[in-house]
């Protein structure tokens, strides 16, 4: 999981895939930020992104923004009285996960690019669509890895470990602390990282 507030990088980062490396699931149907050509599918809701993964054509796959898949459905159920809607929203973001972890092949990462809120103690954390949501579905909880995007206007990087007020996180040795906001340097990353720990296994 890739978060961070509207500016900060997040979509920015994909820039140095190739357009055969990997495929945009594009949530809000938004231009990407930069000119290289990478291959997306728009207007991206929970069964094109199933229709497209089950035949799991590329090795990485991001969406962006995925806090849009739980937002839109809210809006599209605003009329609807009750908390029922609120756990129904979660299990469908839940599930698109499960699928994920349990049906597509280890060597496949799918990136979701998300925003971020503060909560009343300060902590940054991965914007949902309230907080009953919030107590049925820890979001990073979900995600081995979260990179949190910032910037001071000029630089971008990625931070990979919590400093106490974020929920960012990396297995141990994976990165430094702060490394720049290139998802396709971190794909190799954690390509890389998990393929020596592989073969130490079976050394």
């Amino acid at each position: 999981m890739v978060i961070g507030e509207s500016g900060s990088g997040k979509t920015a980062s994909l820039r140095n895939f190739k357009e055969d490396e990997i495929l945009i699931f594009n949530v809000a149907n938004k231009p990407l930020p930069f000119r290289r050509r990478l291959r997306t599918v728009d207007n991206a809701g929970y069964e094109e992104i199933g229709q497209v993964l089950r035949k799991c054509e590329y090795k990485s796959y991001a969406i962006d923004d995925s806090q849009y898949l739980m937002a839109f459905e809210l809006f599209d159920r605003a009329k609807e009285n009750g908390y029922n809607k609120f756990a129904e929203i979660a299990l469908r973001f839940r599930n698109m996960l499960d699928y994920i972890i349990r049906k597509l092949p280890d060597d496949v990462i799918v990136y979701f690019l998300h925003h971020t809120e503060i909560t009343d103690s300060g902590r940054v954390k991965a914007k949902t669509v309230g907080k009953m949501l919030d107590n049925q579905l820890t979001v990073e909880g979900l995600f081995s890895i979260v990179l949190q995007c910032v910037t001071d206007g000029s630089t971008y990087k990625f931070i990979t470990q919590s400093d106490g007020y974020t929920t960012a996180k990396s297995p141990m040795e994976m990165f430094e602390r702060e490394i720049p906001n290139d998802l396709k340097y971190v794909d190799e990353t954690i390509r890389e990282y998990y393929k020596k720990d592989e073969e130490e296994q079976t050394a």
